[in-house]
């Protein structure tokens, strides 16, 4: 199962989640959000510096490192581009009303020259089954999909939605859950079937505050989701 970390900023807090066995960090380029990456530092006056930190890849004792997804809603596509590579970013993740044509023309812009084997995902948010109808227009163009909670919000609203909905998603494309999974979700997970089922995403119920995570939580959690 994939478990993906989203909404992170803090340097310190991105190592200590990094060390745990997750496999996906989002970062939220979404200037509107309150874990966006960009917010100014009251004691630098600058953006936080990532550079320090570990790059994806194989490490030393030959396990994938973490993988780093950059968040986007309805962004310019030059401006993805960018947060790619200053980011060195290995996931797009497309949470607005992107079109196929734009994904299928961002993914040949980043794909090999700027970031070899780009993987992209689209967020759906889900109220009903007929919300999953939106899936058609980019089945074959995205890798992988997010199905989160329909609110006014984009992401981090700590909303659930029904995942029974989800018996109605005959796509042959990948998906990840989110939507409000938080430390007492752990049956919910592990009960919840569909062949297309890859992982879930986990947000602002592990917090202590907006883009703080709460190691310990992260910890039992996974360890809970992943026994047996």
């Amino acid at each position: 199962m994939i478990i993906k970390v989203c909404g992170m900023r803090d340097a310190e807090n991105i190592r200590a989640v990094s060390e745990l066995d997750i496999d996906l960090l989002g970062f939220i380029f979404w200037p509107e959000s309150p874990r966006y990456v960009g917010m100014v530092s009251s004691q630098t006056g600058m953006m936080p510096d990532y550079s320090h930190l570990e790059r994806t890849g194989d490490n030393e004792s030959g396990t994938q490192a973490v993988r780093r997804v950059g968040v986007f809603v309805d962004d310019m596509p030059q401006n993805i581009v960018t947060r790619v590579y200053n980011y060195q970013l290995d996931y797009v993740q497309l949470n607005g009303s992107e079109s196929r044509v734009m994904i299928e023309n961002l993914r040949r812009t980043l794909d090999p020259d700027i970031r070899k084997d780009i993987k992209i995902i689209k967020a759906i948010s889900i109220e009903s089954e007929a919300d999953l109808n939106k899936c058609e227009a980019y089945e074959g163009a995205v890798d992988m999909f997010l199905f989160d909670a329909k609110t006014p919000l984009v992401g981090g609203s700590g909303n659930q939605f029904d995942w029974t909905v989800l018996s109605a998603y005959k796509g042959s494309t990948p998906f990840l859950l989110s939507g409000g999974i938080g430390p007492e979700d752990v049956e919910r997970v592990r009960s919840f079937r569909h062949p297309m089922f890859a992982g879930i995403d986990l947000n602002s119920r592990f917090e202590t505050e907006p883009a703080v995570k709460d190691v310990d939580k992260i910890d039992t959690f996974i360890k809970a989701i992943r026994q047996g």
